[in-house]
């Protein structure tokens, strides 16, 4: 193992026993604010969550697209440069897939998502443990496939935004949507809850009863914010005959406010209040009674249903923190490495 690569590793990080450490950085650039890490034996636990609109990791989000040139970029420095080939990222969109290793994206983006984390470090080599997520009912059938594509190379050599950056990837933690984002905080939730995570792509859907989740009451839909872009850009298309820039719903549906003026407004505000009005139909179908239980929602999502929705707000909470699955999973990873440190 390259020396520098394993004292690197090691900087600002415990050796030996399992530990969790706390350090003080400046993510963003916007000024101080305290930032948890998780390491286990000189390896740090970075957690990306690969969604089909974003990708986020603790402390960023960024748009899950990487365009691949054979060139360097002329204008845009925000790209990665990965065997001879230069990815720029978070420039256009990415199609639906439901199987993240169809193509080489997913991989691209995890080590753009891992720049970013280590150079809020100041590191550029580091030992890595990638915790990671599916969702809910893909998990079992996809979890394999998903770990040997991200742990393809365990040595891996590239650049990010002009910096060359060398990590060892050795292990991958495959962990299930929803469920992550409240692993830290199980312990209130108590009674009947039900957690709705609403993704670019994907719903997922479960219950917990007591802290303790139930698996045979989990369920994934294919009906993700996506499906409510669709919508806006179909309805003022049939209504006024203009073809919506995606700018425009982008950030309505990221802030709730539509900045344009009506007809769009009052149009693009009734399509999105459709698209809700069926997420609570379909939350009914698996036996959503606002009356008997908690509903928590998160996801980039959680701000549709906020703005356009009809729900009981005594019983109704948003998770708003679009990074708190990432930090879920970072969470729920070394709590498990520990156990099997301690068991051995």
């Amino acid at each position: 193992m390259n020396e520098n690569l394993r004292m690197a590793g090691s900087q600002n990080y415990f050796m030996g026993k399992p530990n969790q450490s706390e350090i003080t950085a400046t993510p963003n650039g916007k000024g101080e604010e305290r930032m948890r890490d998780y390491s286990m034996n000189g390896t740090l636990i970075i957690g990306c969550d690969h969604g089909y609109g974003n990708i986020k990791t603790a402390h960023f989000c960024f748009k899950a697209s990487a365009e691949a040139s054979e060139t360097a970029p002329i204008f845009s420095k925000d790209y990665v440069k990965y065997e001879d080939k230069y990815y720029v990222i978070s420039e256009g969109h990415k199609s639906f897939l439901a199987d993240k290793i169809a193509d080489d994206d997913y991989y691209i983006l995890t080590l753009a998502a891992i720049a970013k984390e280590l150079e809020l470090r100041g590191l550029h080599e580091a030992k890595i443990h990638l915790a990671v997520g599916l969702p809910l009912k893909w998990v079992k059938a996809q979890r394999e496939s998903f770990k040997s594509y991200l742990l393809r190379n365990r040595y891996v050599d590239f650049e990010y935004r002009e910096k060359k950056y060398l990590v060892e990837i050795v292990d991958c933690t495959v962990m299930p949507q929803c469920y992550s984002a409240v692993a830290e905080t199980l312990k209130e939730f108590t009674g009947i809850n039900m957690l709705v995570d609403i993704g670019n792509g994907t719903m997922n859907i479960m219950y917990l009863n007591d802290r303790r989740a139930m698996e045979n009451k989990s369920w994934t839909e294919k009906f993700g914010v996506n499906q409510c872009a669709i919508r806006i850009r179909n309805k003022v298309l049939d209504e006024t005959g203009t073809n919506l820039m995606d700018d425009v719903i982008e950030r309505f549906l990221r802030t709730g406010v539509t900045k344009v003026d009506e007809p769009y407004n009052s149009l693009i505000i009734n399509a999105a209040a459709e698209y809700v009005a069926e997420i609570f139909a379909k939350l009914k179908d698996y036996e959503y009674n606002d009356k008997l239980m908690n509903l928590h929602i998160m996801g980039g999502g959680h701000k549709l249903v906020e703005t356009v929705g009809q729900y009981n707000p005594d019983k109704t909470f948003f998770i708003t923190d679009i990074c708190a699955t990432a930090k879920g999973y970072e969470y729920y990873c070394y709590m498990g490495l520990r156990r099997q440190n301690q068991n051995r």
